[in-house]
């Protein structure tokens, strides 16, 4: 497994921006697609985008498409998340996590073996 730290969240109005990072270690971190999920209070937790180990190729899930960026950088071990234009229903914990060594990239909780702790991101109206 690898080991992930969350940064970056925060209270931003409407309409605003954060970008979130995840910090890896533990393994090599080219070999392993990256994503990120929310969870709201009493809700599952969500896709919200992934990116595959080579970095080539990137998915989002339709309620953030055209709003938010996924990126890596293997050379500092880090997956950001852009995201624009936040709207209240972004509100949520969000979390980053890795896949095992040159599996794909998913949309499902279940094909991910690391987790980070998760960072608060609150839109406010």
């Amino acid at each position: 497994q690898v080991q992930l730290v969350e940064s970056g969240g925060g209270l931003v109005q409407a309409g605003g921006s954060l970008r979130l990072s995840c910090a890896a270690s533990g393994r090599t971190f080219g070999s392993y697609a990256m994503a990120w999920f929310r969870q709201a209070p009493g809700k599952e937790r969500e896709f919200v985008a992934a990116i595959s180990w080579r970095g080539d190729r990137t998915y989002y899930a339709d309620s953030v498409k055209g709003r938010c960026t996924i990126s890596r950088d293997n050379a500092k071990n880090t997956a950001c998340l852009q995201m624009n234009n936040l709207e209240p229903e972004d509100t949520a914990v969000y979390y980053c996590a890795a896949a095992p060594p040159y599996y794909s990239a998913s949309a499902y909780p279940r094909e991910y073996d690391s987790w980070g702790q998760g960072t608060q991101v609150t839109v406010s109206s």
